[in-house]
């Protein structure tokens, strides 16, 4: 049995926990956030990888996981359905994964309120220092798995030059109970995953479980992801910054964006998005922005140190890949240190694993969010954009034979 530190407790750190523990290993978790983190996040598209994982640790939560659309719908600005496909899928949230896994972990392993300062490493062990309302503690291990976010503190100290960079656009992002809409609204798109496309933009959106996680019709509600393009330089400055002048240069929390710009992407959402659309943004009690960044690791180990999930990978959100990769970082680790031991060498095995994939996955969220920038604004091109868009946005790669289309990608790396 092995003493495993993991730091982070959102859903990439919580799989690795359970995974590990699962294992025999005496496994804790540093949670720099006091009190529950439910709520947090929207929505999230299952792939065949996360489902395997869940059934890794023994939570067959399929019928339960999410809501099932049966494929794909592209409304044009008047609201008429320009393209349909069909494409079953599990739609689920944020909020009902992290219970599950959360529920299926020790309390007493689970210490929040735990902020990580700094680590350091020899040939035997793992220290970790950190602080607990401005206690210091420190903590030792056979390893560190560091699953702390696109911010990393631990990633920072060990890989100092690896840093996001933002992709010259933001999201919009919110989710609206369905209860509010209109019939229209509700039998046009609410059960589809849906694309809408005005120029040098995209909003998608699905149907997710509702309050409480609840997934009956009528208590869902519909999750929704808008991309704008935003320069960086003062309007980025100006949307980040809420209504007191306080500015969030990382990203600003929920509830401190300027009604001010609330209401203003309200007003662009009548003039630029079909009508259903439109209604989501109008009725959505708390929509936020998040700034959209590439996040790309040459190394994900040093020593007895590894970084996985959002800590290692950050790639756009069209993939709609985010909490699968971390959990797929989560199967390789337990794979490998169950076949080499808690050592270095079943880190580095870990890292032969995973670190092209993260690649590979920065690479096609790149192409997908950067189709529409095509300089040929023929209609057919347009056409052919829009169809690659609503056809391999947040897919199974395989599932649906759309392997060929992304061949320059895997060749490129």
């Amino acid at each position: 049995m092995a003493r495993i530190l993991v730091a982070g407790g959102s859903l990439g750190g919580l799989f690795v926990a359970n995974m590990l523990l699962r294992d025999g290993h005496d496994v804790r978790v540093l949670e720099k956030v006091k009190g529950s983190m439910n709520g947090r996040g929207a929505g999230i598209v299952s792939h065949d990888a996360l489902v395997n994982a869940l059934e890794l640790l023994d939570l067959d939560v399929q019928s339960t996981l999410g809501v099932l659309v049966p494929g794909r719908v592209l409304l044009d600005g008047s609201g008429n359905a320009s393209q349909k496909l069909e494409m079953p899928q599990v739609l689920t949230s944020w909020s009902r994964l992290y219970q599950i896994l959360l529920d299926s972990f020790p309390t007493d392993r689970y210490l929040q309120g735990v902020a990580v300062q700094r680590v350091e490493q020899d040939e035997s062990e793992v220290r970790v220092f950190a602080l607990k309302e401005n206690v210091e503690l420190t903590f030792e291990a056979d390893l560190l798995i560091a699953s702390d976010g696109i911010r990393s503190s631990i990633r920072q100290q060990v890989f100092p030059n690896t840093q996001p960079n933002y992709a010259g656009y933001i999201a919009w992002r919110g989710v609206c109970e369905e209860s509010l809409l209109s019939d229209f609204t509700l039998n046009s798109l609410f059960d589809y995953f849906g694309f809408c496309v005005p120029a040098d933009e995209q909003i998608i959106g699905y149907p997710v479980a509702g309050p409480n996680n609840d997934t009956r019709r009528g208590q869902r509600a519909y999750n929704f992801v808008w991309y704008r393009p935003m320069p960086y330089g003062d309007q980025l400055g100006n949307i980040l910054t809420d209504a007191d002048g306080n500015h969030y240069p990382q990203g600003i929390p929920p509830n401190k964006v300027s009604w001010r710009q609330i209401a203003k992407a309200r007003e662009d959402a009548r003039h630029l998005l079909s009508p259903q659309f439109a209604e989501i943004l109008e009725k959505t009690a708390q929509p936020f922005l998040q700034p959209i960044y590439d996040l790309a690791s040459d190394q994900v180990v040093s020593g007895r140190i590894a970084i996985m999930g959002d800590a290692a990978f950050v790639a756009r959100p069209h993939i709609g890949m985010g909490v699968t990769k971390a959990a797929e970082d989560a199967a390789a680790i337990s794979d490998s240190i169950r076949l080499h031991g808690a050592s270095s060498q079943a880190l580095l095995a870990y890292s032969d694993q995973r670190l092209r994939a993260g690649q590979l996955a920065i690479q096609r969220a790149r192409w997908l969010g950067d189709y529409i920038k095509s300089a040929d604004s023929s209609s057919q091109a347009i056409s052919h954009r829009q169809h690659l868009m609503v056809s391999e946005t947040a897919i199974d790669l395989g599932r649906y034979g759309h392997l060929s289309t992304f061949k320059e990608i895997q060749l490129s790396l």
